[in-house]
Order: C-alpha cells, then structure tokens, then sequence
C-alpha cells in the first residue's frame, strides 16, 4: 500500500492535553457555577477539600518527573537561615545603625556582619561542588530552600560557575519570592512541607547546614533521625561552624542523659570551610578532589 495514513503507533484516542485545549465552552455552562468543565481542567474542583490526597500526590509527582527529565540523579542539600545577608549588605546595615547611635541596633548589625561570613562560604561551597563535578558522569546539584539567605548563597555559587540548581520554595503567610539564581525549570513551589522535606532527601548524597533557626533544626534533625532509624541510608550531615552549633546544641549532654547513643554523634561532623566540607565528602564516597561519586539509587517513598 502506497497510502500510509497513519502510523503503526499512532494514538487511537486524543490526549488529555489536546481535548482540553480543544474544547470550546458552550454560552449556557460557561459560567463559574457550571460543572461542565473537564475535571482536571477545573481549579475549583482540584482545590476542594476531599481532593488533598490528589494534590499531595500533584506535589510529589511533579518535582520527580521534571528531574527526571533533567537527568538529576545525585544532590547536595544546602540548610540554612534566611536572615543571613551577603557581607556587603551587613556592613551597609552596620555602616546606618552607626550613624543613627541606636546602641542595640549597632549590636545587631554587628553580629549580623560577623554571621555573614556563612554567605560566603555557603556560595564558595555550592559553586565548588558545581564545578569539580558537571563534567562528570553524574554532576551534583545543589539544592536549597529557594528563598534568601543561605539558601540565595547557595544557589548564587552554582550560578556563578555556569552551573545549574534547584530551589524548593515553600507558600508563606509572608510571601517568600523565590531568590533570583535558581535554575528556572528546577524553581518548585510547594503548599505541604511533607513533601518538600521529602524531595530534599530523596536525591541528596550529603546534607550541610549553616547556622539557622527553627527551619533549620526542623531539617537537620528530621534526616538524621531517617540515618540514625536506618529509615534512610547514611550519607554525610556537616555542620558549619562548630562554634554555632556547640552553643546552641548540646549532644553530649543526650548521651549522659541516655537520650541518645555515643555512636549517634558520628552521624554528623563540624566543618569550618567549603575546602574542608569537601573533603569530608571525597572521604566518604572515596573520589579524588576533583571527582565525583558515581551514581545512587535515589531513596524510595
């Protein structure tokens, strides 16, 4: 036969995407209270009450399959406040509370200079394992929270050596624009903090934090409860800033008390410099310096 109308493995019947787009309302049941609309194409419907298992499963489903497509096989999760501001902008704070004489005011932006040195070092750390490792066979991305802060600073290192990066951004009550060097086709969005907690930790080969609060913790200590459960395999947790960390939490004092064992403070280790950080990482998946691990099969949900 010369006339091939259609092919062997043509569709037998339209797509979801091409009824939707195709279909035309009709005057009677255009109006917001007709239930005429496809189901899938009704925002009213999918934002009904009844329908949250069906939007959990939207939110675990969508960042998978993007980084699927994206080839993302292996990340670094990047923790931290988003109060921390760049070195430049802490001493612009400091340099106008000195110049208003507000004693408490010079008090805080002088910390907040002193903290901002986290920023650097986040953004020196995210552009170091971006660059020893997009050439390799399975590149390491980095991922943060999307918002400000350490989480900027951590996106802005992969940005600064050409280097791609992912920002899982939360809704707040106060709005949280996601920070400008975010990768744009790996920028999610996220309503249920269950399911962006997972996405942290279903590719990340290593978890570092720089000092934060309450969301911090909240991440810190989840993934080292999933290692020290054996809920999850172990993989480093580092900790920036030893100094931080000692005075604001104090491990032995859980294992005096029994809380927890002597062997659970081997589940994360204090590190000073991006330099450091990465070396710690060489040494437990035992690549050279300018290697990158092979991959790993992501955690299963």
């Amino acid at each position: 036969m010369t006339d091939k109308r259609y092919a062997l493995t043509a569709r037998n019947f339209p797509s979801a995407e091409e009824e939707a787009r195709a279909l035309e309302a009709t005057a009677r049941y255009a109006g917001p209270e007709s239930a005429y609309r496809l189901a899938f194409t009704d925002t009213a419907f999918l934002l009904r009450e009844e329908l949250r298992p069906v939007r959990m499963q939207l939110e675990l489903l969508k960042p998978e399959m993007v980084q699927q497509e994206q080839g993302i096989e292996s990340t670094i999760v990047i923790f931290g406040s988003a109060r921390i501001v760049p070195p430049d902008a802490a001493a612009e704070q400091l340099r106008a509370a000195r110049a208003g004489a507000d004693a408490a005011a010079v008090a805080r932006a002088e910390t907040a200079l002193t903290m901002s040195r986290y920023y650097d070092e986040a953004r020196r750390f995210a552009g170091l394992v971006t660059s020893r490792s997009q050439t390799h066979r399975t590149p390491i991305y980095v991922v943060t929270g999307g918002g400000p802060g350490i989480m900027e600073a951590g996106n802005r290192g992969a940005h600064d050596v050409g280097g791609k990066s992912i920002g899982l951004n939360i809704v707040l009550p106060h709005e949280q624009a996601p920070n400008p060097y975010i990768t744009p086709e790996l920028c999610f969005q996220f309503h249920y903090f269950a399911l962006r907690k997972m996405h942290f930790v279903m590719r990340s080969i290593a978890l570092v934090c720089f000092p934060g609060g309450f969301g911090t913790l909240d991440e810190l200590f989840e993934t080292m409860t999933l290692i020290q459960t054996g809920k999850s395999r172990p993989r480093p947790i580092l900790l920036f800033g030893r100094a931080f960390w000692e005075k604001l939490l104090d491990f032995q004092h859980l294992v005096d008390t029994g809380m927890i064992g002597a062997g659970d403070v081997g589940l994360f280790h204090y590190v000073e410099t991006a330099e450091q950080a990465w070396a710690h990482l060489a040494d437990f998946y035992g690549f050279a310096p300018g290697d990158a691990p092979a991959a790993e099969p992501a955690d299963e949900g």
